[in-house]
C-alpha cells in the first residue's frame, strides 16, 4: 500500500502535516521564498509560545483559543508498588477550536 498524504482512502487516518509542509504550501500560494515564510511561521509560533509562558490567552479568530490552565495537584499511585505518590500541580496548555474550525473538521 502506498502512502498518500493528500487524501486518505476511506477508513484511514490522514497523514501528519509538518511545519515544513505548511511553509511549502504558504510559499507556493504567496510567491514568497520558503526561507522568508519559514521565518514568519517560526516567529508566529515563538510569539504564541512566549505569550503562553507569560500566562496570556492566545485567541486566533475563527481558528481557536490557546490557554494555560493549572492542573491541580493530586495523590497518585505508583503502578509497580501501589504506594501513594504526591503529584504536584502543573501548568498545561489547552486548545479550544473556534466555530469555523469545528465545522470544517466535522
Amino acid at each position: 500500500m502506498t502512502e498518500n498524504h493528500d487524501q486518505p482512502s476511506s477508513g484511514e487516518t490522514p497523514g501528519s502535516i509538518t511545519k515544513k509542509d505548511i511553509v511549502m504550501k504558504v510559499s507556493n500560494a504567496t510567491n514568497l521564498t520558503q526561507i522568508d515564510v519559514k521565518k514568519i511561521v517560526q516567529r508566529t509560533l515563538d510569539v504564541i509560545v512566549e505569550s503562553l509562558e507569560e500566562g496570556h490567552t492566545v485567541e486566533l479568530r475563527n481558528f481557536g483559543v490557546f490557554k494555560v490552565k493549572i492542573r491541580r495537584g493530586r495523590i497518585g499511585r505508583n503502578p509497580r508498588t501501589g504506594q501513594e505518590v504526591a503529584v504536584p500541580e502543573k501548568r498545561v496548555v489547552v486548545f479550544k477550536p473556534g466555530l469555523i474550525l469545528k465545522h470544517k473538521v466535522k
